[in-house]
């Protein structure tokens, strides 16, 4: 129990460090507005653009929201997609470094984050593309008990 819990600290550690894309992707890292604090660093969640104004209307809380063209991309603490069986749709990016040319901040948050909170935009995620909800747990992954 103690290795899992200093595993699962050492990968929450290095997944909030920025890593560049790899050589020969395209991309841009985030930029999360100075006046906000990151402190857990940033990993960002996107989303197919077909869903991304049901998923801002919905969630109770949002923070930094960019778009482009195929994706709306939010910004959630770094490690996020920790135990998390994000759906296909999904894309993950660590550090916040996007596939996108020309991604714009389409929605500021109110608060002095810039986070939104990972397990709603997961649930809220897996309920408009379809998907059951599950996550990894130390044997395996587990389905969210319907009901």
């Amino acid at each position: 129990m103690l290795r899992n819990a200093m595993s699962q600290l050492l990968g929450t550690r290095r997944s909030r460090e920025p890593q560049p894309p790899r050589t020969g992707d395209s991309g841009v890292q985030l930029p999360v507005p100075p006046a906000l604090s990151a402190s857990l660093g940033c990993d960002a969640v996107g989303v197919p653009a077909a869903y991304g104004f049901r998923l801002l209307s919905h969630l109770p809380r949002t923070g930094c929201v960019f778009a482009d063209a195929d994706r709306w991309w939010w910004i959630v603490p770094a490690g996020s997609d920790l135990e998390l069986d994000w759906p296909a749709q999904v894309a993950y990016a660590r550090g916040a470094y996007v596939p996108a040319v020309r991604p714009r901040l389409i929605h500021a948050p109110d608060s002095r984050t810039p986070y939104t909170p990972p397990i709603p935009l997961f649930l809220m995620v897996c309920q408009v593309t379809g998907v059951t909800p599950s996550w990894a747990v130390a044997d395996g992954p587990r389905a969210v008990p319907a009901g």
